[in-house]
């Protein structure tokens, strides 16, 4: 491999291989990183920084042919020679290799979302600025070949920005990247503030010229390109964006790496949306007296007498909520509070060895302009490949401009006990904590193609483990905060299978959020917008948590057969979670043998687990 000769040289970081089997991963990633330089900026290979994807049809192409001929030489092992390990992670390769050839032969976003140009320079820069992974002579050499390599992706963009026959450019997501691309700019601006950070300190002043004439040209082409999407591109947006049943269906299986249906998720979201709201009901009714002592508990016969049973419990839960909602932070005050809180998690799992903690730095800070048409909170990790680098606790502010009642109804809806939970589903022990474990993994595949399913499966299945091993449970507002925040999660999947597989309209979504879900009207419109500028995403938090239950009732169930108690031992879940004592299950190691595999599809975890269980060996990374 060789990098631009104006690119000081970094090391290679990957294990040398052995085994034939490791040479063809190493040959894999030598190709895929090559192809998806931006990708491999993320995970810690940094000999093609400098590099953006060639987003030409003539670079799709050669693309789809680096696909296929990696794809014929996995599918042509013999698996009796391989580990068992290795046995793994070719079915994981096939997996990644039938992803990336339907997304770049069938799904097809880059010509009809311009969302994907701005996530893709969002990306490729954000890479190179975020963390100080190698000296600036490298990292600032990196940002010249980007800049100056700006103007032909967007060149590309709008050549590719055509349409699909019956898949026009979606007129949404072409607004929304509007909205997004100055945050483009603002990376950009900040290379070159870096640059001269830099020199001012001796380092690499000789780059500064040449990074403000290439940032400069950079910004030009993102002009350009905005001008193009207001224009030319904007005349033949008419396109929604949604992908429709057949779609929609075809990159589901890719997403959840199962054959899944949507009518299939459909019927358990809704049956799980019921359950949910019974049990909040039910809370709310016991948590009455304490914050709503001032009025009486709505009934039947009182003064609204017109009400169903159910639309006075959900005025009993919105009631309740409302207090609740009342006791939040400043906009000013989100990043220390949730910092604060971390802190403390970290401190309960300690005192009650629920799980080892990682020691890799973490920083809350605002979502970059860029990424925050996506949601409210993330958790930005460094890849595996770079080690020591601090992970990135992301929080969304309220707009600038927003009205004083929308800043209002934002932080009612993050208020102390919601930002408490996303403090274990982002920090720990959600995604920092388990991404952490992710990279202790040796093996590349099961990291460097980090599933959705796995990461926010597990982020909300540990929020529900923490409620079961006491957590909060002094401060009974949290755990009804806590069954709203996981009906966000089965609301999330309902929305994505009826906006993308069926024709839910935005009175339906509203509806669904605000009365079913109990949301304020902030979160509500933020999720009308991500449901249909993303798709299939929003259904792997739901689903992906009841794969980990799976999982730890197997384990229970393993557990208590080994004690003698039987797998009668472990009770049916009301909704999920509750499960109480399990003879020989012990909660620390369970937690641990999960996420010690990287970050794969869940299925091939449970594989693992299996295996182990019944006296195979697999790796635990």
């Amino acid at each position: 491999m060789t990098t631009s000769a104006s690119l000081p040289l970094v090391g290679d970081p990957r294990p040398a291989p052995s085994t034939p089997f490791e040479h063809a991963v190493h040959d894999f990633f030598t190709d895929f990183f090559t192809d998806y330089p931006v990708w491999a900026t993320a995970v810690g290979y940094h000999l093609v920084d400098d590099r953006w994807t060639d987003a030409t049809e003539a670079g799709r192409r050669a693309r789809l042919g680096m696909i296929g001929r990696h794809r014929a030489a996995f599918q042509a092992m013999d698996e009796a020679g391989l580990s068992a390990d290795e046995r793994i992670d070719r079915g994981i390769v096939l997996d990644i290799v039938d992803q990336l050839t339907f997304d770049e032969d069938v799904l097809r976003e880059d010509t009809w979302d311009p969302l994907a140009y701005v996530y893709l320079l969002g990306s490729g820069f954000f890479g190179l600025l975020a963390r100080d992974y190698a000296p600036w002579a490298h990292r600032g050499a990196a940002f010249i070949g980007r800049a100056d390599g700006v103007a032909a992706v967007l060149a590309a963009g709008r050549a590719n920005l055509v349409g699909r026959p019956g898949r026009p450019v979606a007129l949404l997501h072409l607004e929304t990247a509007l909205a997004q691309l100055p945050g483009v700019g603002e990376l950009i601006d900040q290379g070159v503030e870096e640059a001269h950070r830099r020199a001012a300190a001796g380092e690499a002043p000789e780059l500064v010229a040449t990074i403000e004439a290439s940032g400069a040209r950079a910004k030009a082409a993102v002009e350009e390109f905005r001008q193009a999407l207001d224009t030319e591109i904007r005349a033949r947006a008419s396109g929604e964006g949604r992908l429709g049943p057949e779609l929609f269906q075809q990159k589901l299986r890719h997403t959840l790496s199962s054959d899944m249906t949507f009518d299939q998720i459909r019927e358990r979201g809704w049956r799980e949306y019921h359950a949910v709201r019974r049990e909040m009901v039910r809370l709310a009714r016991e948590a009455w007296p304490t914050f709503v002592p001032d009025e009486p508990m709505p009934a039947a016969g009182g003064l609204a007498e017109a009400e169903s049973e159910d639309e006075i419990d959900s005025r009993i839960v919105r009631t309740v909520l409302d207090r609740v909602a009342g006791q939040h932070r400043r906009p000013e005050e989100l990043l220390a509070w949730c910092e604060a809180e971390v802190r403390s998690i970290e401190a309960y799992c300690r005192e009650h060895d629920i799980i080892g903690l990682p020691d890799e730095p973490l920083k809350v800070t605002w979502t970059p302009v860029f990424m925050r048409a996506y949601g409210r909170a993330f958790l930005d990790s460094p890849g595996v490949l770079d080690k020591g680098q601090s992970a990135y606790f992301w929080i969304t502010p309220p707009d600038d401009d927003a009205k004083p009642e929308d800043v209002e109804s934002y932080l009612r809806e993050d208020n102390d006990r919601m930002l408490r939970l996303l403090s274990i589903h982002e920090g720990v022990p959600g995604h920092y904590l388990q991404l952490a474990y992710s990279n202790r993994s040796p093996s590349l595949v099961r990291t460097v193609f980090s599933n959705g399913m796995f990461a926010e499966g597990w982020a909300v299945y540990v929020t529900q483990v923490m409620m079961d091993l006491g957590y909060g449970r002094d401060d009974p507002a949290l755990m009804l905060t806590h069954w709203k925040f996981y009906l966000r999660a089965v609301m999330n999947a309902l929305m994505d299978v009826e906006i993308h597989a069926g024709s839910m309209d935005e009175a339906a979504a509203m509806d669904l959020m605000l009365r079913g879900g109990f949301q304020e009207p902030d979160e509500a419109r933020g999720k009308w917008l991500r449901a249909r500028i993303t798709s299939t995403q929003l259904c792997t938090y739901y689903l992906g948590s009841l794969e980990m239950w799976d999982m730890e009732v197997a384990a229970r169930q393993a557990a208590a057969v080994a004690a003698g108690a039987g797998p009668d031992a472990v009770p049916d879940q009301k909704i999920v979670g509750q499960l109480g004592q399990t003879p020989g299950f012990d909660y620390r190691r369970h937690l641990e043998s999960v996420i010690s595999h990287g970050t794969p599809a869940i299925k091939w975890v449970a594989r693992i687990l299996a295996d182990e269980g019944a006296g195979g060996r697999t790796s635990a990374g």
